[in-house]
This record gives C-alpha cells, sequence and structure tokens, in this order.
C-alpha cells in the first residue's frame, strides 16, 4: 500500500531563544527537519507535506533543497497538531494509501520502527506510536485493553490515575488517508488548551467503528528538540550512535569520543580515523583510507590506501584517488588528485588537477582567484613542484615537469621542462652589520627621550 506524508513544520521555537525557525536548527550538518525527511523517506512516500509557518520561506528552501518534490502548505496560526494535519487536507485531498504524520523536530525515528507501524496497519485502522518513558512528566498518556488503543489523553486533561501511565504518545500517527481526513473535520477545541488535538482522532475512531493500537519503539527515538539543551543532547545521541554503528561496521577509531561525523558521512571498511576528526556533509571514504588527527573534510572523496592529515582539511569538491597523500596544512578544494599524488606540507590546492604521482611541495599555492573568477591550474602526471611555488591559473605544468623552489609560474611549462622564476640574488657586503647597528642606535636614541 502506498503512504503520504505530512511533516509538521510550523513551529518558530521560541525556547529557541533564535530567529531561526526551529526545524532548521542542525544536528550532524543538517537541519532537523531533514532528518525527519530522511525517516520518511524510508517508506519511500507517494507524497511528501510539510507543513511550514514561522519562517516558512526557509522552511521550503531547506525541504526542496533535500527533496524537490516535496509540497509545502502553510498553517498560519497555531492552533494545535490537528490543525496542522488538517492544513495538508487539500495537498492530500486526491491521494490514495496511507498517510503518515511526523515532527520536524523529531529528528531520530527508525527505518525499523515505521516499518513496524505499516506491519501493525494490516491489522488496525490506526497505529500510533507510542514509548515506555522514563519520566512521563507531561506526555500524553496511551490507554491500552491488550493491543488495542482505547484512547490518548493529553497531560493537561488527564485523571490521576491515568497521570499513572507510563507509556506515552509520541505524537506520530499512521491511518488511510481518507480517515485521517474524515476524523480531523471531526475534531473540536473543547480542551484545557483549547487547541485542536491530533490524538483526538482515536476517540473518534472507535466511535466510526474503527481499530487502533500503538507500536511501542525506544524513548531515544521520540527525542524532541525544543532547546538549545535539547539540540546539544541530539547532537550527542547522533554521534554515539554513529560512533557505535562505525566500529561495528570495521571502522578503527583510537579515541571514537573525539570523532565527529555528519548525518551522511559513508566510511568503508579498514578505515583508520585518528582522534579529533571532523566530518562535514557529502564525505565518502572507501576501504582502507586513514585519516589523521585533527583533520576535517566535507564535500570529500577519498580512495582506497590514501593517507589524509594531520591537520589536512578537504573543502567541497576534494577528489583523492588511491594512494594519494595529502599532509599537515593542506588545503583541497575543487580539485582532483589523481593516483598516487602527494602533498605533504602547508599547501593550498583548489581548482586544480594533479596527475598521477606529482609531488607537490611544500608552501605551493594554486593562485586561483583573481577577485571575481575562479581559474583552473593542472599539473600533469609526475611532476614535480618543488617548494613554495606561486602557480598563477589559470596554468597548466606538463607531464615530468618541474618548478624551481620560490617560482613564480604565469606561463605555461610544457612536458619535461622546468620552470625558474626568480629575482637574481644580490649580495651586499657589510650590509646586513651596518643596518642592525644604524637600527639599534635609533632604538637606544628613543628609549633616552621616553618615546
Amino acid at each position: 500500500m502506498s503512504t503520504n506524508l505530512i511533516i509538521l513544520a510550523a513551529g518558530k521555537g521560541t525556547r529557541m531563544k533564535s530567529d531561526m525557525p526551529k526545524v532548521l536548527h542542525a544536528v550532524a550538518g543538517a537541519p532537523l527537519l531533514v532528518h525527519a525527511m530522511k525517516a520518511g523517506m524510508a517508506l519511500e512516500p507517494s507524497k511528501m507535506v510539510i507543513v511550514a509557518g514561522h519562517g516558512a520561506e526557509a522552511v521550503t528552501q531547506a525541504a526542496q533543497a533535500y527533496e524537490p518534490a516535496s509540497e509545502i502548505v502553510l498553517q498560519t496560526e497555531q492552533n494545535g497538531t490537528g490543525h496542522a494535519v488538517l492544513c495538508a487536507k487539500d495537498a492530500l485531498q486526491n491521494a490514495s494509501g496511507d498517510t503518515l504524520v511526523l515532527y520536524g523536530d523529531t529528528p531520530f525515528i527508525s527505518a525499523e520502527t515505521l516499518a513496524a507501524m505499516q506491519a501493525a496497519r494490516t491489522t488496525f485502522d490506526v497505529v500510533v506510536l507510542g514509548f515506555e518513558a522514563a519520566d512521563p512528566a507531561r506526555y500524553g498518556r496511551l490507554v491500552m485493553d491488550g493491543p488495542r488503543l482505547q484512547r490518548i489523553v493529553e497531560f493537561k486533561d488527564a485523571s490521576d490515575e491515568e497521570r499513572d501511565i507510563s507509556f506515552c504518545n509520541s505524537g506520530v500517527i499512521l491511518c488511510s488517508n481518507i480517515h485521517m481526513f474524515e476524523l480531523l473535520d471531526q475534531v473540536t477545541n473543547d480542551n484545557a488548551s483549547g487547541e485542536y488535538y491530533l490524538t483526538d482522532i482515536i476517540g473518534l475512531a472507535h466511535a466510526a467503528g474503527l481499530s487502533a493500537t500503538a507500536v511501542a519503539c525506544d524513548e531515544a527515538e521520540t527525542m524532541g528538540v525544543n532547546s538549545r539543551a535539547d539540540l546539544a543532547e541530539a547532537e550527542a545521541a547522533f554521534q554515539a550512535r554513529a560512533r557505535a554503528d562505525a566500529l561495528e561496521n570495521g571502522i578503527t577509531m583510537t579515541a571514537p569520543e573525539t570523532v565527529f561525523f555528519a548525518h551522511d558521512t559513508f566510511v568503508g571498511a579498514d578505515t583508520i580515523i585518528e582522534p579529533n576528526v571532523v566530518f562535514g556533509p557529502e564525505v565518502t571514504l572507501e576501504n582502507g583510507t586513514h585519516i589523521r588527527a585533527f583533520s576535517h573534510l566535507e564535500g570529500a572523496h577519498v580512495s582506497r590506501g590514501a593517507v589524509v592529515g594531520p591537520y589536512a582539511r578537504l573543502r567541497p569538491g576534494a577528489e583523492l584517488s588511491e594512494d594519494v597523500h595529502v599532509g599537515n596544512f593542506v588545503e583541497i578544494k575543487n580539485a582532483t588528485l589523481a593516483e598516487g599524488a602527494k602533498a605533504n606540507h602547508l599547501t593550498y590546492i583548489g581548482d586544480a588537477s594533479i596527475g598521477a604521482g606529482t609531488n607537490v611541495g611544500a608552501g605551493t599555492i594554486t593562485c586561483n582567484y583573481d577577485g571575481v573568477f575562479k581559474h583552473h591550474t593542472k599539473i600533469g602526471s609526475h611532476a614535480f613542484i618543488g617548494s613554495n611555488t606561486m602557480l598563477i591559473a589559470p596554468v597548466s605544468v606538463g607531464n615530468q615537469a618541474m618548478t624551481a623552489t620560490g617560482a613564480v609560474v604565469s606561463k605555461d611549462v610544457p612536458d619535461g621542462a622546468m620552470a625558474i622564476s626568480r629575482t637574481p640574488q644580490e649580495n651586499k657586503p657589510g650590509l646586513a652589520v651596518r643596518l642592525f647597528d644604524k637600527l639599534r642606535a635609533k632604538k637606544a636614541r628613543q628609549q633616552k627621550e621616553g618615546k
């Protein structure tokens, strides 16, 4: 059966103390909203509708950057979760199959949990996601009768007996699209908050002769983010899980608590990651790579046998082929290094292609930006770039070519040639001694005059 997805993302998030919509605050390099969308995408939804409100333009941009086919609808007034879901009614008016409601500030619902909800839908008309709360606090309570869910009671409206229940409501609900909106059309705001509760559809479903159940998940999956403290807790939870998964999948980390992954980091088996490595989004490490300490990678692809760092930075567009070495204080941006190429010290390579087996000496810079445009540097295979070479792009250095130390290369270097570009050195006998004597005498006069 096909599934449609509604993600509620309209709230401002007052406790975040931010002008930015709550769902756009990031965990592991991606907005909370994107985490929720990724969770829902596991069901391969026919339609995805995002209910936006505060900061709708920014929310729209983030949602459609991740999934261009997502549809955005507006909730102009915050009148409760039931009202928010009803805002998606027109967008799903002709949709078939089931509809799942998720929340843009709840990033960790797993694919396995959603599959369990789908399985329960083969028996029950309405499926709610619940969890056993260590501290039920102010969560809504799930009132069960065996496998059947009788009703959901919000804390404000619960009796003392109902408040003793520890099985709590996550807010995630799955039912047929037709029933979702037929039931919501009957919901009223006759409650302590004066809001339209999505949870009220359970009682209405029973009245209509429909069945309901609750599927349980681990409480950690239902973690909602409402404050900066929650955001930090969510980041820590993500990283703990990502580190555990990496270790389980054959990754060596000597100090895993110091390694930070992004939401989409892919690391192949037999990779070694040393302490204090940070991954930004869109990084792929093939099997058998070695990322040394204090390196930062984002938007990069690192092939088998490559060594990165320590203290290296790979920026978006960095493509390292097999057995490439990128060493300390080297920055690579929008550049390809072919098999066996090396840049081991104090170098910037941007908007460039480096051939196989080429060695780039310390202090080399591809001068790629003229203040308006970026220009490309091409270096052939088995070339040798001398230390402190300035490559003024656009420029090319041929196969087996060489640049002398300290060269400023502004013209193409043919295959096998050596580029030498230096100001002739001239030595002035005794000038250094005379100059220092003059400067020291001047400093002494100034100190005497109190300057």
